[in-house]
């Protein structure tokens, strides 16, 4: 194995995969990541599962391994290939479906059989492939957008800006406070799942063509949502260096008070903005509307990889840490949705609850064996646009051209 897996950190020290040291019994390896961002929580957390699940079926031996976020495709790539490690794998669905286009995992509607009804029908699509499902979904992420109403307030706005329209109508009464009226991340680094994306979608937009053989982000709607992007910066409406900036809300135009409102932002985000700004002071609403009320939000799935010698085994275990019990004290310790429609989300306060509402107008990304190369073109153009060295227009089109190239030469 690559020399990065020895530092893996291991919850239970059970065996791993391919091992044969319990009498017989079948033996399945996890790897989990950072899911539960306190270590010290997530360690304790899935020592529980383990213990949890062999307490229930004493004939598998069930290993969890703590894996870090830095490095994780080709850690992954590089266990699937020289046949040494996981049977199962937290993944996202984009990664779903490049293991899956190159033979890394199996099917697992083994999994969900006797419960398929009961999970969320979208987390289950974005993980079908060629009619066959390629991940157990265990959670669900969310995001929406919170306010600062006090800086609306002194503005002189007492309602919070709901649609496009509303937001550049605030632009500048923000500006002359010198706030901006909303946060934009254009670090050609951010993903634009929770920048340009959830802007895209909102103007009945999509980065690729139905059926994954062409873009669209060229079209009249992505030409909508970044011309709405540069009317805001013109505006003022945009902190000055949206061009460049990384989606930090702690220490950030969010957290210091120096932008208004944020529209794609997890429970994370909300809580540090709480910080900077005074709990008081934050409202969270529901997600941003134009042409369509959209947001971003993707189940987190295990999948069984093709190295796997107990399929049933490990499905077992995919199905266990699916489980309602489960999964609601996975959203608890995590600050996660349900995957499911038979586990109550988490509550305790107002932003819980818009979360979880918001979940019904989530979008799980652009899920094409392309789609981060084509992320990545498209975020330098959109930059470029930002700095102000193309038009809207050309930068979305240069943009498709080099993309364009890209799926033609397969990604």
């Amino acid at each position: 194995m690559a020399v990065g897996l020895a530092a893996l950190v291991t919850v239970a020290a059970c065996g791993g995969s391919g091992d044969d040291t319990a009498g017989g019994s079948a033996e399945v390896t996890v790897w989990m990541y950072p899911v539960i961002a306190d270590q010290d929580a997530s360690i304790d957390f899935w020592e529980q599962v383990e213990s949890g699940f062999e307490a229930e079926h004493d004939d598998i031996d069930l290993t969890i391994e703590l894996q870090p976020w830095e490095g994780r495709d080709e850690k992954i790539a590089t266990a699937i290939a020289s046949g040494q490690g996981p049977d199962l794998v937290l993944l996202t669905p984009d990664q779903t479906l490049q293991y899956q286009v190159t033979g890394g995992l199996k099917p697992v509607d083994d999994a969900v059989e006797d419960e398929r009804d009961a999970y969320l029908e979208s987390a289950l699509d974005v993980v079908t492939f060629e009619d066959e499902l390629y991940g157990v979904p265990i959670y669900h992420t969310s995001t929406t957008t919170a306010y600062n109403m006090a800086a609306f307030e002194a503005a002189g706005i007492t309602e919070p800006p709901t649609t496009w329209d509303d937001v550049l109508a605030a632009a500048p009464a923000l500006a002359a406070n010198g706030v901006a009226v909303m946060d934009y991340s254009g670090s050609p680094e951010m993903t634009l799942n929770l920048s340009f994306y959830p802007l895209l979608w909102q103007a009945g937009g999509s980065v690729f063509t139905e059926d994954g053989s062409d873009v669209a982000f060229d079209g009249p709607e992505g030409l909508a949502a970044l011309q709405f992007l540069l009317d805001l910066q013109e505006a003022g409406g945009l902190p000055a260096d949206a061009a460049t900036k990384a989606n930090a809300v702690d220490g950030g135009p969010l957290g210091t008070g120096t932008a208004a409102m944020g529209y794609a932002l997890t429970a994370t985000d909300i809580e540090h903005m709480k910080t900077g700004v005074g709990a008081e002071n934050v409202v969270v609403g529901a997600p941003l509307t134009d042409e369509e009320q959209a947001s971003f939000g993707i189940p987190g799935v295990l999948a069984l990889t093709s190295i796997s010698d107990d399929d049933e085994a490990a499905n077992t275990v995919a199905g266990y840490i699916a489980s309602p019990e489960v999964s609601a004290r996975l959203n608890d310790a995590a600050g996660t949705f349900p995957a499911r429609t038979d586990v109550d989300a988490p509550t305790g306060d107002d932003a819980l609850t818009a979360l979880n509402d918001a979940l019904q107008f989530a979008i799980p990304g652009e899920v094409t064996p392309s789609a981060r190369q084509v992320m990545a073109v498209l975020s330098a153009q959109l930059q470029a646009a930002l700095q102000g060295s193309k038009s809207a227009e050309d930068a979305l089109a240069d943009a498709a051209t080099e993309a364009r190239d890209l799926i033609a030469r397969g990604g």
